[in-house]
């Protein structure tokens, strides 16, 4: 092959795999990489809109990763035991949706790249999981498929120690590109995967030296080579328009038993004689003349989405002989007995085990009949111990803030580099890389993973968290020190914005329990939640347990409920979360020596009860004045105590004192939120707000509570 610089490659017919038979020998590689490129561009055209380069600088590396190694079949996406294959570099999502539509996926279609970037199409902008088959995680934001990925490689390895590599034995592909690299959290990722050891991770670098700016020497000067083999990397440089030597390369890499590396030096837009090798090939359509061209220099003939029946059966061959390895696996997990079997299905499908329930149950009952005064993070700690037994796929974890946070059980061993036998990650001062990867924890499967650190630090973990939102991943991140509680601390470290922020997200569930009984069932409505992920917001303060009915019905499933309701009509409902809730049961006793009827309501989960029908709603908040009571900046609790409402919470940011200090200082007291309430009756009476002038609930949610 002539060097990349060029324009046309020489033509290489590759020696058909031993699975696939001759059909392939009749498409030479360069066919089967242009089909790639020339869908891209193709539908990129017609979206006028999308990012062609990318796809066209790695065709070839991506034609030679599928057609000999990848383990993978089309008819059945979602076999546990595929090689997983993630485009870290989401903008160029056409060579993944070309991929899967020559592989013969059937979510994707011709039509369907025709509809690309277009309304309820199944090629989105950007690759979105759930929305098409084949498709292993959302990409976009860069650096999150490569951190994602690093999960996906840690859950393999796990499961292989478990259940042996006749069940478990695959790897785990990535292309990035430049932008991917240059995030900050590249360099968390592929330190913790180097630390971990963790072969069968293998990375294709699409190092076109390009990013929307210009040359990548206008802002970055690193060599990704030395940087990736410090973190504990096997390293190489390739060609990437060489398929003999991106094979090798691949072949070579599979036998490591370290993370791989291989930077692919590619053009991109190649084959663009107009555009190749500048930012202009990135991020707009090539558009109908520059296509021609490239069309020539490519020596492609066929029309807009015409793929030559000779190329597309290659293609199709390749998708193919999966059904033969995904068959033979079958065949192998049939062979186990009936319970192994059974073990190893529920292990992968995330299931509750058949024990769960009665620990579930047995520990808010002990904490309903000791009533125990400890912080809601030491409550975590005791309900992760009862479940860690009972739940085997329970893989832990924190930030370097195991014994702050109280994430890890005595059961949970450490997991170490290149052993992998133990439920518990050391993540490391690493926030957004451990957030990342919990989500490619839960996207492969076999796991409900959780993980460690401040509420404060929530912000290094936010983009990842936001795409477990998005792509509805069941994954807890305990949050501790969840407020001014935490005292001595300062500014820095007390959370007053976090909650308003993560609230924001949607399909968050965000806890904030304010005793031991409402952190057992936050913690059992995080592992229901099968389509959420959930955030615990626990205090490092000690809290009351007010809670001694722990029969029957999880009450935090609802969201909001009434912890204290007076004889007779309400004069004033109290809405608390959190540490908070004590403080507002003070306050209802404050108000009832001055004959002022208080409701107390804990609404540890916003999201749940807004989830709830509008009857419920309305019984719990009321029709009259509302207090709302929480260590942090109002935010949105306008929707919930209604304009009129008094708020008592933070106005700014905390301070460095002893707790009971700050919450003096800043005015979070039982008879702050008693005055508040009179003010708020006060309001109602003066302005003659009757029950029509009083915010209604919200109606624009319906459904029901969750039951335990």
């Amino acid at each position: 092959m002539t060097s990349h610089l060029g324009i046309i490659p020489q033509r290489i017919t590759l020696e058909a795999p031993a699975s696939c038979g001759d059909r392939d020998a009749l498409a030479s590689h360069r066919d089967m990489a242009n089909a790639i490129r020339f869908l891209a561009v193709d539908a990129v055209e017609k979206a006028n809109s999308g990012h062609p380069g990318m796809p066209m600088g790695m065709a070839d590396v991506a034609t030679v990763l599928f057609s000999r190694f990848l383990k993978f079949d089309p008819k059945r996406p979602d076999w546990p035991d595929r090689d997983r294959f993630v485009l870290s570099a989401g903008h160029g999502s056409m060579l993944l949706y070309a991929l899967l539509f020559l592989t013969g996926y059937e979510d994707v279609t011709l039509d369907e790249l025709k509809a690309f970037r277009q309304w309820g199409s199944k090629t989105p902008g950007h690759p979105e999981y759930g929305h098409t088959a084949g498709v292993e995680t959302t990409t976009g934001p860069l650096g999150q498929g490569l951190a994602t990925a690093v999960g996906m490689a840690l859950a393999e390895r796990l499961l292989n120690s478990r259940f042996g590599g006749d069940l478990v034995d695959h790897f785990t592909y990535v292309i990035c590109g430049d932008g991917c690299l240059m995030e900050g959290l590249s360099h968390e990722a592929i330190s913790l995967a180097g630390h971990l050891k963790l072969g069968r991770l293998v990375v294709l670098f699409d190092d076109n030296q390009i990013s929307i700016d210009g040359a990548t020497s206008l802002s970055c000067s690193d060599d990704q080579i030395v940087r990736f083999a410090a973190s504990g990397w096997s390293v190489r440089r390739i060609d990437g328009h060489d398929p003999e030597a991106i094979a090798r390369a691949i072949a070579d890499e599979r036998q490591t038993d370290r993370p791989s590396l291989i930077a692919c030096r590619t053009v991109i837009g190649f084959g663009s004689p107009g555009r190749q090798g500048s930012e202009k090939a990135h991020g707009a359509p090539l558009g109908a003349e520059e296509i021609a061209a490239t069309r020539a220099a490519l020596q492609w003939p066929h029309p807009p989405f015409e793929v030559p029946e000779t190329v597309l059966a290659a293609w199709r061959a390749v998708g193919a002989r999966g059904e033969t390895r995904h068959d033979a696996w079958a065949e192998r997990v049939l062979r186990l007995d009936v319970n192994a079997r059974q073990h190893f299905q529920d292990t992968l499908a995330g299931k509750l085990s058949s024990d769960y329930d009665a620990e579930y149950r047995a520990i808010r009952a002990r904490f309903a009949t000791e009533r125990p005064p400890i912080a809601s993070r030491q409550a975590s700690h005791q309900v992760i111990e009862a479940f860690a037994e009972a739940l085997p796929n329970l893989l832990g974890g924190s930030a370097d803030l195991t014994h702050s946070n109280l994430t890890q059980a005595r059961i949970q061993k450490s997991v170490k580099p290149g052993v992998f036998e133990g439920t518990y990650i050391h993540y490391g001062i690493r926030e957004h890389a451990m957030a990342a990867a919990m989500n490619g924890l839960a996207l492969h499967g076999g796991f409900i993973p959780y993980g460690g650190t401040f509420l404060t630090f929530s912000d290094y973990s936010r983009p990842a968290i936001r795409m477990a939102a998005l792509m509805g991943l069941r994954v807890v991140h305990v949050m501790t020190h969840d407020s001014i509680g935490l005292g001595e601390d300062g500014p820095t470290h007390q959370p007053v914005e976090h909650l308003l922020a993560l609230r924001a997200i949607p399909n968050l569930l965000v806890f904030r329990p304010a005793d031991a009984v409402e952190t057992a069932e936050s913690w059992d409505c995080a592992l229901q939640a099968e389509g959420s992920p959930s955030v615990l917001c626990l205090s490092r303060q000690a809290l009351p347990t007010f809670r001694s009915d722990a029969r029957g019905i999880n009450k935090v499933a609802f969201g909001a409920y009434l912890v204290t309701d007076p004889e007779g009509p309400r004069d004033v409902t109290l809405i608390a979360t959190g540490s908070e809730v004590a403080t507002a049961v003070e306050a209802a006793r404050l108000l009832a020596k001055d004959h002022v009827r208080a409701a107390v309501v804990s609404a540890p989960c916003f999201e749940l009860f807004a989830r709830q029908g509008s009857d419920y709603r309305a019984a719990i908040l009321g029709r009259g004045p509302r207090v709302g009571v929480e260590a942090a900046v109002q935010g949105d609790w306008s929707r919930w105590i209604g304009t009129d409402g008094e708020f008592v919470g933070m106005e700014g940011f905390g301070a460095s004192a002893p707790a009971s200090v700050l919450y003096h200082e800043f005015g979070i007291t039982p008879e702050a939120v008693a005055a508040a309430a009179g003010r708020a009756i006060a309001r109602a009476q003066t302005e003659g707000l009757g029950p029509s002038r009083i915010a209604p609930p919200p109606t624009d949610f319906a459904g029901s509570a969750a039951t335990a």
